[in-house]
Protein backbone atom coordinates (compact mmCIF):
# COMPACT_ATOMS: atom_id res chain seq x y z
CA UNK A 1 0.00 0.00 0.00
CA UNK A 2 2.84 2.19 0.19
CA UNK A 3 3.25 2.71 -2.83
CA UNK A 4 -0.17 3.72 -3.63
CA UNK A 5 -0.02 6.46 -1.01
CA UNK A 6 3.13 7.78 -2.27
CA UNK A 7 1.48 7.85 -6.25
CA UNK A 8 -0.99 9.65 -5.05
CA UNK A 9 1.07 12.28 -3.17
CA UNK A 10 3.37 12.07 -5.99
CA UNK A 11 0.07 13.46 -7.99
CA UNK A 12 -0.87 15.88 -5.86
CA UNK A 13 2.63 17.12 -6.36
CA UNK A 14 2.37 17.73 -9.60
CA UNK A 15 -1.09 18.61 -9.73
CA UNK A 16 -0.04 21.65 -6.97
CA UNK A 17 2.90 22.49 -9.46
CA UNK A 18 0.65 22.69 -12.38
CA UNK A 19 -2.23 24.64 -11.01
CA UNK A 20 0.55 27.78 -9.22
CA UNK A 21 -0.65 30.33 -11.43
CA UNK A 22 -4.35 29.27 -10.83
CA UNK A 23 -6.85 32.06 -8.41
CA UNK A 24 -7.55 31.26 -4.97
CA UNK A 25 -6.84 31.63 -1.12
CA UNK A 26 -5.09 28.16 -0.52
CA UNK A 27 -3.41 25.42 -2.62
CA UNK A 28 -6.43 23.06 -2.24
CA UNK A 29 -8.84 25.72 -3.81
CA UNK A 30 -6.36 26.75 -6.77
CA UNK A 31 -5.74 22.72 -7.33
CA UNK A 32 -10.00 22.48 -7.86
CA UNK A 33 -10.12 25.69 -9.93
CA UNK A 34 -7.59 24.05 -12.33
CA UNK A 35 -9.36 20.60 -12.04
CA UNK A 36 -12.51 22.55 -13.26
CA UNK A 37 -11.19 24.07 -16.37
CA UNK A 38 -9.83 21.17 -17.35
CA UNK A 39 -13.54 19.12 -16.66
CA UNK A 40 -15.10 22.07 -18.63
CA UNK A 41 -13.22 21.92 -21.65
CA UNK A 42 -13.08 17.71 -21.79
CA UNK A 43 -15.76 16.55 -19.19
CA UNK A 44 -18.88 17.78 -21.66
CA UNK A 45 -17.88 16.11 -24.64
CA UNK A 46 -17.76 11.92 -24.75
CA UNK A 47 -14.54 10.16 -26.30
CA UNK A 48 -16.60 10.79 -29.34
CA UNK A 49 -16.48 14.45 -29.34
CA UNK A 50 -20.02 14.83 -28.94
CA UNK A 51 -21.86 17.04 -26.15
CA UNK A 52 -22.85 15.26 -23.19
CA UNK A 53 -26.17 16.45 -23.08
CA UNK A 54 -27.20 14.83 -19.22
CA UNK A 55 -24.23 16.50 -17.46
CA UNK A 56 -25.03 20.13 -19.33
CA UNK A 57 -28.65 19.36 -18.28
CA UNK A 58 -27.47 18.23 -14.71
CA UNK A 59 -25.59 21.61 -14.71
CA UNK A 60 -28.37 24.18 -15.60
CA UNK A 61 -30.60 22.28 -13.30
CA UNK A 62 -28.22 22.70 -10.59
CA UNK A 63 -27.32 26.38 -11.64
CA UNK A 64 -31.13 27.38 -11.45
CA UNK A 65 -31.42 25.73 -7.85
CA UNK A 66 -28.64 28.02 -6.79
CA UNK A 67 -29.83 30.82 -8.01
CA UNK A 68 -33.04 30.04 -6.55
CA UNK A 69 -31.61 30.49 -3.19
CA UNK A 70 -29.40 33.33 -3.97
CA UNK A 71 -31.20 35.14 -7.21
CA UNK A 72 -28.90 38.49 -6.22
CA UNK A 73 -25.82 36.05 -7.66
CA UNK A 74 -25.44 34.97 -11.54
CA UNK A 75 -26.01 31.20 -11.70
CA UNK A 76 -22.79 30.87 -13.57
CA UNK A 77 -20.72 32.58 -10.38
CA UNK A 78 -22.45 30.06 -7.87
CA UNK A 79 -21.84 26.81 -9.76
CA UNK A 80 -18.67 28.07 -10.30
CA UNK A 81 -18.07 28.47 -6.36
CA UNK A 82 -19.95 25.36 -5.69
CA UNK A 83 -17.67 22.97 -7.68
CA UNK A 84 -14.63 24.66 -6.07
CA UNK A 85 -16.21 23.86 -2.64
CA UNK A 86 -17.10 20.51 -3.32
CA UNK A 87 -13.47 19.70 -5.07
CA UNK A 88 -11.21 21.67 -2.52
CA UNK A 89 -13.38 19.69 0.49
CA UNK A 90 -13.00 16.27 -1.49
CA UNK A 91 -9.20 17.15 -2.57
CA UNK A 92 -8.34 17.92 1.30
CA UNK A 93 -10.03 15.27 3.06
CA UNK A 94 -8.09 12.67 0.36
CA UNK A 95 -4.59 14.42 1.01
CA UNK A 96 -5.02 14.32 4.73
CA UNK A 97 -6.15 11.17 4.44
CA UNK A 98 -3.38 9.65 2.82
CA UNK A 99 -1.03 11.36 4.51
CA UNK A 100 -2.49 9.75 7.75
CA UNK A 101 -2.50 6.42 6.04
CA UNK A 102 1.32 6.96 4.92
CA UNK A 103 2.13 7.85 9.20
CA UNK A 104 -0.19 4.94 10.12
CA UNK A 105 1.79 2.49 7.55
CA UNK A 106 5.09 4.08 8.57
CA UNK A 107 4.11 3.62 12.17
CA UNK A 108 3.32 0.41 12.10
CA UNK A 109 7.05 -0.89 10.17
CA UNK A 110 9.16 1.11 12.09
CA UNK A 111 8.22 -1.14 15.32
CA UNK A 112 9.69 -4.29 14.49
CA UNK A 113 9.93 -6.68 17.05
CA UNK A 114 11.91 -9.00 14.81
CA UNK A 115 15.56 -7.81 14.87
CA UNK A 116 17.77 -8.82 12.08
CA UNK A 117 15.58 -11.46 10.45
CA UNK A 118 16.69 -13.43 13.49
CA UNK A 119 15.74 -13.16 17.34
CA UNK A 120 13.13 -11.03 19.07
CA UNK A 121 14.35 -9.07 22.44
CA UNK A 122 13.11 -10.63 25.31
CA UNK A 123 10.92 -8.78 28.10
CA UNK A 124 12.51 -8.67 31.77
CA UNK A 125 10.37 -10.34 34.15
CA UNK A 126 7.05 -7.99 35.09
CA UNK A 127 7.04 -6.11 31.86
CA UNK A 128 4.75 -8.87 30.03
CA UNK A 129 4.77 -11.22 27.29
CA UNK A 130 5.62 -10.19 23.31
CA UNK A 131 3.05 -11.29 20.83
CA UNK A 132 4.31 -11.28 17.65
CA UNK A 133 3.25 -12.31 13.95
CA UNK A 134 5.52 -14.90 12.06
CA UNK A 135 6.11 -15.79 8.66
CA UNK A 136 7.91 -18.97 7.83
CA UNK A 137 9.66 -19.85 4.51
CA UNK A 138 11.13 -22.97 3.07
CA UNK A 139 12.54 -22.90 -0.45
CA UNK A 140 10.31 -25.56 -1.99
CA UNK A 141 7.38 -25.11 0.50
CA UNK A 142 4.41 -22.88 1.27
CA UNK A 143 4.70 -20.39 3.50
CA UNK A 144 3.39 -20.35 6.90
CA UNK A 145 1.90 -18.15 9.50
CA UNK A 146 2.41 -18.18 13.43
CA UNK A 147 1.19 -16.27 16.05
CA UNK A 148 3.47 -16.23 18.88
CA UNK A 149 3.96 -14.84 22.38
CA UNK A 150 7.75 -14.44 23.83
CA UNK A 151 7.07 -14.98 27.19
CA UNK A 152 8.90 -12.71 30.15
CA UNK A 153 11.36 -14.15 32.74
CA UNK A 154 11.55 -15.99 35.50
CA UNK A 155 8.30 -15.63 38.17
CA UNK A 156 8.79 -16.96 42.16
CA UNK A 157 7.13 -20.55 44.00
CA UNK A 158 4.12 -18.78 44.95
CA UNK A 159 3.64 -17.42 41.90
CA UNK A 160 4.40 -20.99 39.93
CA UNK A 161 1.81 -22.57 42.29
CA UNK A 162 -0.45 -20.58 41.19
CA UNK A 163 0.07 -20.35 37.06
CA UNK A 164 0.45 -24.43 37.61
CA UNK A 165 -3.47 -24.73 38.25
CA UNK A 166 -4.83 -22.34 36.12
CA UNK A 167 -2.37 -24.57 33.55
CA UNK A 168 -3.15 -27.65 34.16
CA UNK A 169 -7.08 -26.53 33.60
CA UNK A 170 -6.44 -24.96 30.43
CA UNK A 171 -4.52 -27.38 29.00
CA UNK A 172 -6.92 -30.13 27.75
CA UNK A 173 -7.87 -26.45 25.92
CA UNK A 174 -4.70 -26.04 24.54
CA UNK A 175 -3.36 -29.13 22.96
CA UNK A 176 -6.74 -30.14 21.30
CA UNK A 177 -5.77 -28.22 18.21
CA UNK A 178 -8.51 -28.47 15.17
CA UNK A 179 -10.05 -31.55 17.45
CA UNK A 180 -13.50 -30.24 19.10
CA UNK A 181 -12.53 -32.54 22.33
CA UNK A 182 -10.57 -34.73 23.49
CA UNK A 183 -12.54 -37.64 23.39
CA UNK A 184 -13.15 -37.38 19.18
CA UNK A 185 -9.57 -37.21 18.21
CA UNK A 186 -9.12 -37.37 14.18
CA UNK A 187 -6.02 -34.82 13.39
CA UNK A 188 -2.83 -33.91 14.91
CA UNK A 189 -2.73 -32.55 18.52
CA UNK A 190 -0.73 -29.58 19.47
CA UNK A 191 1.30 -31.29 22.39
CA UNK A 192 2.60 -28.02 23.36
CA UNK A 193 6.03 -27.33 25.39
CA UNK A 194 4.69 -23.97 26.37
CA UNK A 195 1.29 -22.58 27.06
CA UNK A 196 1.31 -19.09 26.32
CA UNK A 197 0.86 -16.75 29.31
CA UNK A 198 2.74 -19.23 31.34
CA UNK A 199 5.97 -19.95 31.97
CA UNK A 200 6.10 -23.76 32.17
CA UNK A 201 7.88 -25.96 30.18
CA UNK A 202 5.86 -29.13 29.40
CA UNK A 203 7.54 -32.31 28.21
CA UNK A 204 5.17 -35.51 27.37
CA UNK A 205 4.65 -39.24 27.70
CA UNK A 206 2.24 -41.60 25.77
CA UNK A 207 1.11 -45.07 26.50
CA UNK A 208 0.60 -45.79 23.14
CA UNK A 209 3.79 -43.56 20.88
CA UNK A 210 2.57 -45.68 17.52
CA UNK A 211 -0.61 -43.79 17.93
CA UNK A 212 0.52 -40.02 19.82
CA UNK A 213 4.09 -39.66 19.54
CA UNK A 214 5.55 -36.67 22.06
CA UNK A 215 4.91 -34.24 19.07
CA UNK A 216 1.56 -34.33 19.02
CA UNK A 217 1.35 -36.10 15.81
CA UNK A 218 -1.57 -38.54 15.42
CA UNK A 219 -0.56 -41.80 13.09
CA UNK A 220 -4.06 -43.14 12.77
CA UNK A 221 -4.62 -43.65 9.67
CA UNK A 222 -4.60 -47.72 10.27
CA UNK A 223 -6.97 -47.56 13.02
CA UNK A 224 -10.03 -49.36 12.38
CA UNK A 225 -11.95 -48.71 15.54
CA UNK A 226 -11.60 -46.48 17.92
CA UNK A 227 -8.26 -46.49 20.80
CA UNK A 228 -7.65 -44.49 24.14
CA UNK A 229 -4.41 -42.97 24.79
CA UNK A 230 -3.33 -42.02 28.10
CA UNK A 231 -1.18 -38.79 27.77
CA UNK A 232 1.11 -37.79 30.96
CA UNK A 233 2.35 -33.95 31.09
CA UNK A 234 5.43 -33.04 32.82
CA UNK A 235 5.19 -29.80 33.74
CA UNK A 236 8.82 -28.08 34.52
CA UNK A 237 9.52 -24.44 36.33
CA UNK A 238 13.46 -24.38 37.30
CA UNK A 239 13.81 -27.03 40.03
CA UNK A 240 9.62 -27.74 40.56
CA UNK A 241 8.03 -30.31 38.51
CA UNK A 242 4.17 -31.55 37.99
CA UNK A 243 2.40 -34.27 36.27
CA UNK A 244 -1.03 -34.12 34.69
CA UNK A 245 -2.72 -37.20 33.08
CA UNK A 246 -5.24 -37.15 30.22
CA UNK A 247 -7.64 -39.41 28.40
CA UNK A 248 -7.52 -39.18 24.47
CA UNK A 249 -9.95 -41.00 22.32
CA UNK A 250 -8.02 -41.38 18.65
CA UNK A 251 -10.42 -41.56 15.68
CA UNK A 252 -8.49 -42.41 12.42
CA UNK A 253 -7.65 -39.10 9.93
CA UNK A 254 -5.19 -38.44 7.18
CA UNK A 255 -2.51 -35.98 7.32
CA UNK A 256 -1.02 -33.81 4.30
CA UNK A 257 2.59 -32.72 3.62
CA UNK A 258 1.56 -28.92 4.57
CA UNK A 259 0.26 -30.01 7.86
CA UNK A 260 3.14 -31.97 8.91
CA UNK A 261 5.83 -29.07 7.86
CA UNK A 262 3.78 -27.16 9.70
CA UNK A 263 4.06 -29.33 12.64
CA UNK A 264 7.55 -29.60 12.44
CA UNK A 265 8.27 -25.77 11.98
CA UNK A 266 6.39 -25.51 15.23
CA UNK A 267 8.71 -27.73 17.16
CA UNK A 268 11.81 -26.37 16.09
CA UNK A 269 10.17 -22.83 17.74
CA UNK A 270 9.70 -24.46 21.08
CA UNK A 271 13.00 -26.24 21.10
CA UNK A 272 14.34 -23.20 20.28
CA UNK A 273 12.63 -21.64 23.27
CA UNK A 274 13.87 -24.47 25.80
CA UNK A 275 16.82 -23.91 24.82
CA UNK A 276 17.30 -19.92 25.00
CA UNK A 277 14.92 -19.60 27.80
CA UNK A 278 17.10 -18.04 30.37
CA UNK A 279 18.48 -15.57 27.59
CA UNK A 280 17.68 -12.22 26.75
CA UNK A 281 17.22 -13.22 23.13
CA UNK A 282 15.21 -15.89 21.52
CA UNK A 283 17.14 -16.63 18.30
CA UNK A 284 14.89 -18.58 15.57
CA UNK A 285 15.65 -22.18 13.94
CA UNK A 286 17.64 -20.98 10.58
CA UNK A 287 17.22 -24.26 8.85
CA UNK A 288 14.69 -27.66 8.92
CA UNK A 289 16.40 -31.02 7.83
CA UNK A 290 19.26 -28.99 6.04
CA UNK A 291 16.36 -26.80 4.64
CA UNK A 292 17.11 -22.94 5.28
CA UNK A 293 14.20 -21.25 7.06
CA UNK A 294 13.39 -17.83 6.23
CA UNK A 295 11.46 -15.70 8.75
CA UNK A 296 9.19 -12.84 8.20
CA UNK A 297 7.37 -10.78 10.48
CA UNK A 298 3.70 -10.04 10.29
CA UNK A 299 3.06 -6.46 10.73
CA UNK A 300 -0.67 -5.45 11.37
CA UNK A 301 -0.99 -2.76 8.41
CA UNK A 302 -4.36 -0.71 8.68
CA UNK A 303 -3.47 1.85 6.70
CA UNK A 304 -5.48 0.16 3.46
CA UNK A 305 -8.55 -0.18 6.06
CA UNK A 306 -7.93 3.39 6.85
CA UNK A 307 -7.57 4.61 3.34
CA UNK A 308 -11.03 3.21 2.23
CA UNK A 309 -12.71 4.79 4.86
CA UNK A 310 -10.91 8.27 3.99
CA UNK A 311 -12.45 7.95 0.15
CA UNK A 312 -16.19 6.58 2.02
CA UNK A 313 -15.77 9.66 4.11
CA UNK A 314 -15.04 11.76 1.21
CA UNK A 315 -17.56 10.50 -1.07
CA UNK A 316 -20.04 11.07 1.27
CA UNK A 317 -19.01 14.10 2.15
CA UNK A 318 -19.83 15.36 -1.83
CA UNK A 319 -23.10 13.26 -1.05
CA UNK A 320 -23.82 15.50 1.54
CA UNK A 321 -23.13 18.55 0.42
CA UNK A 322 -24.80 18.00 -2.71
CA UNK A 323 -28.37 16.99 -0.67
CA UNK A 324 -27.36 20.51 0.98
CA UNK A 325 -28.85 22.17 -1.36
CA UNK A 326 -32.20 20.40 -2.12
CA UNK A 327 -32.50 20.31 2.05
CA UNK A 328 -32.28 24.28 1.60
CA UNK A 329 -34.72 23.90 -1.70
CA UNK A 330 -37.43 22.70 0.76
CA UNK A 331 -36.40 25.03 3.54
CA UNK A 332 -37.45 28.02 1.07
CA UNK A 333 -40.50 26.79 0.03
CA UNK A 334 -42.06 26.13 3.39
CA UNK A 335 -40.52 29.57 4.50
CA UNK A 336 -42.43 31.23 1.75
CA UNK A 337 -45.06 29.62 2.36
CA UNK A 338 -45.30 30.65 6.12
CA UNK A 339 -44.56 34.45 4.65
CA UNK A 340 -47.28 34.51 2.72
CA UNK A 341 -50.01 35.87 4.82
CA UNK A 342 -47.98 38.45 5.86
CA UNK A 343 -46.95 39.52 2.47
CA UNK A 344 -50.97 40.09 1.19
CA UNK A 345 -51.95 41.18 4.10
CA UNK A 346 -49.58 44.27 3.53
CA UNK A 347 -50.38 44.85 0.35
CA UNK A 348 -53.85 44.76 1.31
CA UNK A 349 -52.84 47.53 3.79
CA UNK A 350 -50.70 49.87 1.94
CA UNK A 351 -53.14 49.28 -1.07
CA UNK A 352 -56.32 50.43 1.09
CA UNK A 353 -54.14 53.22 2.59
CA UNK A 354 -54.35 54.92 -1.27
CA UNK A 355 -50.73 53.37 -2.64
CA UNK A 356 -49.91 51.95 -5.66
CA UNK A 357 -48.78 48.47 -6.26
CA UNK A 358 -45.22 49.66 -7.57
CA UNK A 359 -45.15 51.62 -4.38
CA UNK A 360 -46.25 48.96 -2.04
CA UNK A 361 -43.62 46.61 -3.39
CA UNK A 362 -41.09 49.63 -2.77
CA UNK A 363 -42.50 50.27 1.12
CA UNK A 364 -41.86 47.01 1.99
CA UNK A 365 -38.38 46.57 0.33
CA UNK A 366 -37.55 49.67 2.42
CA UNK A 367 -38.50 48.36 5.79
CA UNK A 368 -36.39 45.11 5.05
CA UNK A 369 -33.14 46.88 4.69
CA UNK A 370 -34.21 49.18 7.43
CA UNK A 371 -34.41 46.21 9.90
CA UNK A 372 -32.12 43.42 8.02
CA UNK A 373 -29.91 41.40 10.25
CA UNK A 374 -28.17 38.35 9.42
CA UNK A 375 -31.11 36.30 8.95
CA UNK A 376 -32.62 36.85 5.65
CA UNK A 377 -35.91 36.29 4.39
CA UNK A 378 -36.24 34.91 0.76
CA UNK A 379 -39.50 36.79 -0.01
CA UNK A 380 -38.46 39.79 1.00
CA UNK A 381 -35.02 39.33 -1.25
CA UNK A 382 -37.35 38.69 -3.59
CA UNK A 383 -39.31 41.64 -3.59
CA UNK A 384 -35.92 43.73 -3.44
CA UNK A 385 -35.27 42.47 -7.05
CA UNK A 386 -38.44 43.12 -8.12
CA UNK A 387 -37.88 47.01 -7.15
CA UNK A 388 -34.41 47.10 -8.66
CA UNK A 389 -36.41 45.88 -12.30
CA UNK A 390 -39.12 48.31 -11.40
CA UNK A 391 -36.39 51.23 -11.55
CA UNK A 392 -34.17 49.69 -14.03
CA UNK A 393 -37.08 50.41 -16.38
CA UNK A 394 -38.54 46.87 -16.34
CA UNK A 395 -42.76 47.28 -17.10
CA UNK A 396 -44.44 46.68 -13.91
CA UNK A 397 -46.23 43.35 -15.60
CA UNK A 398 -42.95 42.11 -16.41
CA UNK A 399 -41.56 42.44 -12.94
CA UNK A 400 -44.59 41.16 -11.38
CA UNK A 401 -44.20 38.05 -13.74
CA UNK A 402 -40.76 37.71 -13.13
CA UNK A 403 -41.65 37.71 -9.59
CA UNK A 404 -43.90 34.68 -9.53
CA UNK A 405 -41.63 32.80 -11.37
CA UNK A 406 -38.63 32.85 -8.99
CA UNK A 407 -40.59 32.07 -5.97
CA UNK A 408 -41.92 28.81 -7.76
CA UNK A 409 -44.08 28.55 -5.22
CA UNK A 410 -48.33 28.61 -6.38
CA UNK A 411 -49.57 31.22 -3.88
CA UNK A 412 -47.05 33.36 -5.28
CA UNK A 413 -47.44 32.79 -8.88
CA UNK A 414 -51.32 33.01 -8.49
CA UNK A 415 -50.33 36.73 -6.15
CA UNK A 416 -48.11 37.64 -9.47
CA UNK A 417 -50.98 36.77 -12.05
CA UNK A 418 -53.55 38.66 -9.98
CA UNK A 419 -51.42 41.54 -9.87
CA UNK A 420 -50.28 41.64 -13.85
CA UNK A 421 -54.22 41.07 -14.70
CA UNK A 422 -54.85 44.48 -12.78
CA UNK A 423 -52.35 46.04 -14.51
CA UNK A 424 -53.10 44.95 -17.59
CA UNK A 425 -56.57 45.09 -17.96
CA UNK A 426 -57.72 47.00 -15.08
CA UNK A 427 -59.86 45.91 -12.00
CA UNK A 428 -61.88 47.86 -9.34
CA UNK A 429 -62.39 44.72 -6.95
CA UNK A 430 -58.80 44.00 -6.90
CA UNK A 431 -58.92 44.87 -3.41
CA UNK A 432 -61.54 42.29 -2.52
CA UNK A 433 -59.55 39.87 -4.17
CA UNK A 434 -56.70 40.44 -2.22
CA UNK A 435 -58.79 39.95 1.36
CA UNK A 436 -60.18 37.15 0.54
CA UNK A 437 -56.50 35.77 -0.25
CA UNK A 438 -55.32 36.88 2.87
CA UNK A 439 -58.69 34.99 4.02
CA UNK A 440 -57.31 31.65 2.25
CA UNK A 441 -53.86 32.32 3.45
CA UNK A 442 -54.22 32.72 7.01
CA UNK A 443 -56.21 29.22 7.29
CA UNK A 444 -53.80 27.49 5.20
CA UNK A 445 -50.93 29.04 7.42
CA UNK A 446 -52.51 27.60 10.28
CA UNK A 447 -52.75 24.20 8.92
CA UNK A 448 -49.33 24.10 8.09
CA UNK A 449 -48.30 25.18 11.76
CA UNK A 450 -50.51 22.17 12.40
CA UNK A 451 -49.00 19.88 10.34
CA UNK A 452 -45.08 21.13 11.69
CA UNK A 453 -45.88 20.60 14.96
CA UNK A 454 -47.18 17.19 14.52
CA UNK A 455 -44.08 16.52 12.55
CA UNK A 456 -41.78 17.96 16.20
CA UNK A 457 -44.10 16.11 18.08
CA UNK A 458 -42.25 12.85 15.49
CA UNK A 459 -39.56 13.43 15.86
CA UNK A 460 -39.28 13.66 19.85
CA UNK A 461 -40.76 10.29 19.31
CA UNK A 462 -37.66 8.42 19.52
CA UNK A 463 -35.96 10.66 22.37
CA UNK A 464 -38.90 10.46 24.39
CA UNK A 465 -38.85 6.34 23.91
CA UNK A 466 -34.93 6.16 24.55
CA UNK A 467 -35.68 8.20 28.14
CA UNK A 468 -38.31 6.26 28.99
CA UNK A 469 -35.90 2.79 28.51
CA UNK A 470 -33.23 4.71 30.69
CA UNK A 471 -35.77 5.57 33.22
CA UNK A 472 -36.94 2.07 33.28
CA UNK A 473 -33.39 0.65 33.84
CA UNK A 474 -33.00 2.69 37.05
CA UNK A 475 -35.94 2.04 38.38
CA UNK A 476 -35.66 -2.13 37.41
CA UNK A 477 -31.44 -2.19 38.09
CA UNK A 478 -31.79 -1.28 42.06
CA UNK A 479 -35.19 -3.42 42.84
CA UNK A 480 -33.46 -6.68 40.92
CA UNK A 481 -30.44 -6.15 43.25
CA UNK A 482 -32.15 -5.79 46.36
CA UNK A 483 -34.21 -8.75 45.27
CA UNK A 484 -31.47 -10.96 45.13
CA UNK A 485 -29.98 -9.70 48.33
Amino acid sequence: MVYVYVAVLGIYAILFILSRGEEGGNPFRRLAAYILLKRQSLARHDFRGRKDWKKDLQERQLGKKLKTLQPSMAATVQLKEYYLSQYSTVLTVVFVGVLVCLGTWISAHSSSLLKESSYIQRNSYGEGDIPIGLAAQIEGEEEEIFRYVVEERRFTQEEVEKLYEKASACLPEVIRGHNDRLEDVRSNLELVTRVDGYPFEISWESSNYSLINTDGTVDNEDLSESVVVMLTAHFRYEEWTWELQLHVQVNPIVYTHRELVRSRIEELLHMEEERTGNKQVMVLPDSMESQPIIWREIIEDSSGYLMLLVLLAAGLLYWGRGREIDRRLEQRKKELLLDYPEIVNKLLLYMGAGMTIRNAFAKMGEDYKKQQTERRRYIYEEILITCYELQSGRSEKEAYDHFGRRCQVQPYMKLSTLLSQNIRKGSNDLLCTLRQEADNAFAERKNMAKKLGEEAGTKLLLPMMMMLCIVMVIIMIPAYFSFIV
